[in-house]
């Protein structure tokens, strides 16, 4: 019988933002960890997503009115990756009136770079 190799779960999100475990570097991934992780990847695998998180995170926090102009896309187009990168944990909003201001999940972020041997 062979020896069970040692799998742990990244803890994408705490309650306090501590993040424990070592990175795929170090311990393989359980397979729900690599589809947690895949899922995210897949989010930020999209230039349009790369730039509004990057515009997001560079003014702290935007209202999705002000996302066409810089993105050069249309409400509807920028709703769609606002949501992809929502449900991927990467960001969070809050309705105000008819809008959605947006910010970055500092702790999500993080926890995607230690995923991948980062620190």
């Amino acid at each position: 019988m062979a020896a069970a190799r040692s799998t742990r779960t990244i803890p994408l999100l705490t309650a306090d933002d501590d993040l424990c475990g070592p990175p795929l570097t170090d311990v393989p991934l359980s397979e729900t960890d690599a589809a947690a992780l895949a899922a995210v990847l897949a989010a930020l695998a999209d230039p349009v997503r790369l730039r509004l998180i990057s515009l997001v995170a560079s003014q702290g926090e935007v209202c999705s009115c002000h996302l066409e102009e810089p993105l050069g896309k249309s409400q509807p187009t920028i709703s769609h990756h606002t949501r992809v990168l929502a449900e991927a944990g990467l960001i969070e909003g809050d309705k105000r009136g008819k809008w959605t201001w947006w910010r970055i999940v500092p702790g999500r972020l993080a926890a995607v770079r230690q995923a991948l041997g980062g620190t």
